[in-house]
């Protein structure tokens, strides 16, 4: 394993390198390459600045999670994105690192009120795959025009660059947490109350709905932060917006139960969970009148529905093989299907299907992000090879 602990050690190995690089932060996303030599982020690391009077923080791409949540957690403050931790849903162990979350452009609930990774993300240092140091934004928000670097590396899964250092703008850690829940409501209606709550003057900062099926029943979440007494006010307010929809219940707190949504906590002991990206009206058509008339699976809506995990167990999976009456019980096959139905839909309505987890025998058949329309993959593969004229850098990741 190459472990450099400096920006010049990374370009060095980068530049000195005559097969491919797998590049590792904490491991914890299971996205690395099986090829390639292991190339791991986890010594260059620690926070360079951190001005919790300018709101930045800039930091080593190894940088732990926990040692950034510590700084910001004694300052109140925190990353306005919210990043998801993998590691309950995905059963892996490891640290997460800040240059992971970069990588994979890793949002949480609060993103559709804050923006994304990439949104809060102000300045990047990296090493190409020819081993040069690039660098772009810096300690502050500011247009420019020309690449936008910061943006193009966020989500980029290591392909045009190995990260050094990463710089981002900050926000208040808000002083309370309140929740406005709704029960028993159909996915139609619930996406609705979402669209309808996150439509109001309200300032929701997270709207999620876990569909109900057997004797369980629905339940939509609507998260309200600020002040205390803002967030009280709000509670109530919303809660007569969404009275066409049914009583709604205020209660404060609920950080927990954000923790669960964040980390699709319940969707652990499936076997594969694909997460989608789709528009919110169309979900209800795409599993009520697509999906579940043929394929059983588990549903989890985020961001107003605009989120969409998928989850299924192996017994789902194992009835799914035989939806064309086969006879087959292959959980794999089962997995395969729901897959290519996943795509299927989101080529059709223009959004993307990935594969978070599923075994590596599915993993040798699919593939696991959306296929790309003709123009954007040619553009996709004129940026790496831009970028990393070798291929070099994480091969097979994305395509």
């Amino acid at each position: 394993m190459i472990e450099p602990t400096t920006e010049q050690e990374i370009a060095e190995a980068v530049r000195d390198a005559t097969a491919p690089l797998s590049i590792r932060g904490g491991g914890t996303r299971g996205m690395a390459p099986s090829e390639g030599e292991a190339f791991s982020l986890a010594r260059v690391s620690g926070i360079s600045l951190y001005e919790p009077g300018a709101l930045t923080l800039v930091a080593g791409a190894g940088t732990p999670m926990s040692e950034i949540d510590a700084a910001l957690q004694s300052e109140g403050q925190m990353l306005p994105f919210e990043p998801m931790d993998h590691r309950v849903l995905l059963g892996t162990s490891g640290e997460p690192t800040i240059g992971g979350v970069v990588g994979a452009n890793v949002s949480g609930p609060r993103r559709l009120r804050a923006g994304g990774c990439r949104d809060s993300l102000i300045g990047v240092r990296f090493v190409d795959g020819r081993g040069d140091v690039l660098k772009n934004g810096g300690r502050v928000m500011k247009n420019v025009t020309g690449y936008d670097l910061v943006k193009l590396l966020s989500g980029s899964y290591g392909t045009l660059g190995v990260l050094s250092e990463v710089s981002f703008k900050l926000l208040p850690k808000p002083d309370a947490t309140g929740v406005v829940t709704l029960e028993g409501l159909s996915l139609t209606d619930g996406v609705a109350a979402m669209s309808a709550a996150l439509g109001s003057p309200f300032e929701v900062s997270g709207a999620a709905m876990t569909p109900g099926g057997g004797d369980t029943a629905s339940i939509v979440r609507l998260r309200l932060e600020g002040f205390e007494t803002s967030v009280s006010y709000r509670g109530e307010q919303l809660q007569k917006t969404l009275a066409r929809f049914g009583a709604a219940a205020f209660a404060p707190g609920g950080e927990d139960d954000w923790r669960a949504v964040r980390d699709v906590t319940d969707f652990a002991d499936k076997t594969c969970v694909w997460k989608i990206s789709a528009k919110a009206s169309d979900v209800p058509v795409m599993l009520e009148s697509g999906i579940w008339q043929t394929l059983a699976c588990d549903a989890r809506l985020d961001w107003g529905g605009g989120l969409v995990w998928i989850g299924a167990d192996e017994a789902q999976l194992a009835d799914n093989a035989n939806y064309d009456g086969s006879g087959s019980s292959d959980p794999v096959a089962g997995a395969e299907a729901l897959h290519m139905a996943l795509q299927e839909y989101m080529r059709l309505a223009g959004g993307h299907a990935t594969l978070v987890k599923g075994p590596a025998a599915l993993k040798e058949r699919v593939p696991v992000f959306q296929p790309e329309a003709a123009p954007l993959e040619a553009l996709a593969k004129g940026l790496r090879a831009q970028f990393d004229p070798r291929g070099i850098l994480n091969p097979g990741v994305m395509g």
